[in-house]
C-alpha cells in the first residue's frame, strides 16, 4: 500500500439496510470510492430482506458487518457492558446511548467498539434518520468524527424530528445533500447549523449507460420507481387514458413495486386500459437500463405526497438522460436541476395529467425533438453527474471531514 494511501482516512460507511434493491446510488458511490482507492468497511443495521440484488453488487470490495441490532435485550446489556470495559469515553455519552432504541444502542456500542478495533478514522452514514443517528453516538464512543449524506424523506417527510435533526447536522464535521434545492431548504431552515451542508450529485457510471439515439424508436412510454404516492403515477395512467382517447397507438410500461400496485391497477382496469399499460415489477439494473433505453419517453411525474414526502433528485432521470431517452417530469425539489424546458427535457407541473399527456404526445410525435433534447440531457450528464467526478468530490469532503477532529485533537 501506498504512502499516499495510508494517509487517505479509513472510512466506515453506516447504513440502515444494505443492500438495498432501489438504493443502486449508494452501490456506484462505494464503487466508485473503491476504484480511486479509498479503504472502506461497511456497516448495517439490519440485514437485508429482498431477495433481488443487482450485478454490480458483486464487484463492492469492502467487508460488509451487520451489526446485532436483533439482540434480545439480555444481550443488548451483555453489549453494552462491553463497550463500557473498550470504550473510555462509554459512561460520558451513556445518556445518548441510551436514548437510541435498544437495539439501535446495541448497534452503535458494537460499531464504536469495531471503530477502535479496525482503525477507522471516519464514519459517514447515508440518510439523515437512524443510520446517522447510530453513527452519531458510535463516533462520540470512538473518539472520531461523523458525516451523513441527507437524501429526501430524512429531510421532508413528516416523521422526521427538526431537533434531532438539527442536532445531526450541529454535530457532523460534513454533511453531504444530493441537489442545489436540498441545499437551500436545510440552510434555510437549519441556519448556523447548516454551515456545513455541501451539494455532491449522486454519480453515474457512464460506461454502464451508453447513448443510443432515440430517433426511431416505438411510441413507448416508461416510469421507473417504487409505486408510491410521491412519484405521480396515478397521473401518468391518466395521462395515457387521455393518449389513448385521443386515438394514438401508445404502450407504458411501469417498474417497480410498491404499495400502491392494487390501487394502480385497479385504475388501469377501472379506464379499461389492460392492454396498454404493463406492470414489470421491480428489474435488475440492467433490465432497467434496457426497458428505459427502447422507450420513447421517460416520464417521472413526481409530486409532493400528502405526508411531505417528495424526491430529491430521482436517479433514473439521470440514468435515462445518460442512455438516450428524453424525459419529461415535474419541477420538484432537485428535478429542475437536470429537466431544463427545452432543453433537456419537458416540464409540466405536479399532478396536470393534460399537461402531461400534451407532453408525452408531443414527443411520441417528435423524432428531431427528442434527438436534440436527448443529446444536450447526456452533454449535461458527462458534465456534472459523472461518478468519477462527484466521487472526487466527495472524497475532498471525507477526507477533510476526517481531518477536523483530528486536527482539534492536535491542538
Amino acid at each position: 500500500m501506498s504512502q499516499s494511501e495510508l494517509a487517505r482516512p479509513r472510512v466506515g460507511y453506516v447504513l440502515k439496510m444494505y443492500p438495498r434493491f432501489s438504493e443502486t446510488f449508494i452501490v456506484n458511490e462505494i464503487l466508485a470510492l473503491e476504484a480511486a482507492g479509498e479503504r472502506l468497511d461497511l456497516f448495517s443495521l439490519r440485514a437485508p430482506v429482498d431477495g433481488r440484488f443487482h450485478g454490480s453488487l458483486a464487484e463492492v470490495r469492502a467487508p460488509v458487518t451487520y451489526l446485532r441490532t436483533n439482540a434480545r435485550a439480555e444481550d443488548a446489556w451483555q453489549i453494552l457492558r462491553e463497550g463500557l470495559a473498550e470504550l473510555p469515553s462509554m459512561r460520558e455519552h451513556l445518556a445518548d446511548v441510551l436514548a437510541l432504541p435498544h437495539r439501535d444502542a446495541a448497534g452503535a456500542v458494537q460499531l464504536a467498539i469495531e471503530v477502535r478495533r479496525r482503525g477507522i478514522d471516519h464514519l459517514h452514514a447515508h440518510f439523515g434518520s437512524i443510520a446517522t443517528e447510530v453513527a452519531r453516538v458510535s463516533a462520540q464512543l470512538a473518539g472520531v468524527s461523523y458525516s451523513f449524506t441527507a437524501h429526501a424523506k430524512d429531510i421532508f417527510h413528516s416523521s422526521v424530528d427538526p431537533v434531532a435533526l438539527r442536532e445531526k447536522l450541529s454535530g457532523a464535521s460534513a454533511v453531504v445533500t444530493v441537489s442545489d434545492y436540498n441545499l437551500r431548504y436545510l440552510q434555510t431552515t437549519y441556519g448556523d447549523a447548516a454551515d456545513r451542508v455541501v451539494r455532491i450529485y449522486n454519480g453515474l457510471d457512464l460506461d454502464r449507460f451508453p447513448f443510443a439515439s432515440p430517433e426511431t424508436r416505438p411510441p413507448v412510454v416508461v416510469g421507473v420507481g417504487r409505486l408510491v404516492e410521491k412519484k405521480g403515477f396515478t397521473h401518468l395512467i391518466d395521462a395515457v387514458a387521455q393518449l389513448v382517447q385521443d386515438g394514438r397507438k401508445v404502450r407504458l410500461d411501469l417498474v417497480g413495486d410498491g404499495a400502491e400496485q392494487v390501487a394502480l391497477r385497479a385504475q388501469v382496469g377501472a379506464l379499461g386500459l389492460d392492454g396498454v399499460v404493463r406492470f414489470l415489477g421491480g428489474l435488475p439494473q440492467q433490465q432497467v437500463r434496457e426497458v428505459v433505453q427502447q422507450a420513447a419517453v421517460l416520464a417521472a411525474p413526481c409530486v409532493v405526497g400528502t405526508d411531505g414526502n417528495r424526491d430529491g433528485l430521482p436517479t433514473v432521470l439521470l440514468e435515462a438522460m445518460a442512455l438516450g431517452t428524453p424525459c419529461v417530469a415535474t419541477p420538484v425539489t432537485g428535478i429542475p436541476e437536470v429537466v431544463r424546458p427545452d432543453q433537456t427535457g419537458l416540464s409540466v407541473p405536479p399532478g396536470d395529467a393534460p399537461g402531461l399527456a400534451a407532453a408525452l404526445g408531443r414527443l411520441l410525435d417528435d423524432s428531431r425533438l427528442r434527438v436534440a433534447l436527448a443529446t444536450q440531457a447526456r452533454a449535461l450528464i458527462e458534465r456534472e453527474f459523472d461518478v468519477r467526478r462527484t466521487s472526487g468530490q466527495l472524497r475532498d469532503v471525507l477526507g477533510a471531514a476526517a481531518r477536523i477532529l483530528a486536527s482539534a485533537e492536535v491542538v
